[in-house]
C-alpha cells in the first residue's frame, strides 16, 4: 500500500475515535484535501477492501483495514513519542516528522523504537 493510503486509513481511525463517525468531507477538512481527491482515495480504498461506505455516507474501516490503520497509527504516535524522549523534538514538529519517518522505516527499527518507548 502507497503512503497516501495508509495516511487514509490512520486519518479514517482518528476521525471515528475523535467523533464517532467518519464522512468524506470530514478527511477532506481533516487532511485539507478537495472532496474529489478524497472520493477518488475512497473509492480505491473499497475496492482493496479495506473501508465500506454506507448509504448514509458514513465510512467504516473493515477487519482488514482496520488492522492496517491500527498499525500506521501505532508507528505514527510510537516514534513520536520516541523522537520527544530521545532528541527532545517538541510534539508538534516530532507528529510531522513520524508521519514521514512512519512509512519508510523497516520492521527491525521499528520494534527497536518500540522496545525503547516501552522501556522509558
Amino acid at each position: 500500500m502507497q503512503e497516501s493510503g495508509e495516511n487514509y486509513l490512520e486519518t479514517i481511525l482518528i476521525l471515528h475515535n475523535r467523533q464517532g463517525y467518519v464522512r468524506s468531507i470530514d478527511i477532506a477538512n481533516e487532511l485539507e484535501f478537495t472532496k474529489p481527491s478524497i472520493s477518488r482515495a475512497m473509492g480505491i480504498l473499497k475496492n482493496d477492501g479495506y473501508i465500506t461506505v454506507e448509504p448514509s455516507g458514513n465510512i467504516l474501516l473493515t477487519e482488514k483495514g482496520y488492522a492496517k490503520a491500527s498499525a500506521v497509527f501505532e508507528r505514527h504516535r510510537l516514534i513520536t513519542q520516541f523522537l520527544e524522549i530521545t532528541l527532545g523534538i517538541e510534539h508538534n514538529l516530532a507528529e510531522q516528522d513520524a508521519c514521514r519517518i512512519e512509512h519508510i522505516i523497516s520492521e527491525e527499527t521499528f520494534h527497536k523504537i518500540k522496545e525503547y518507548v516501552q522501556s522509558h
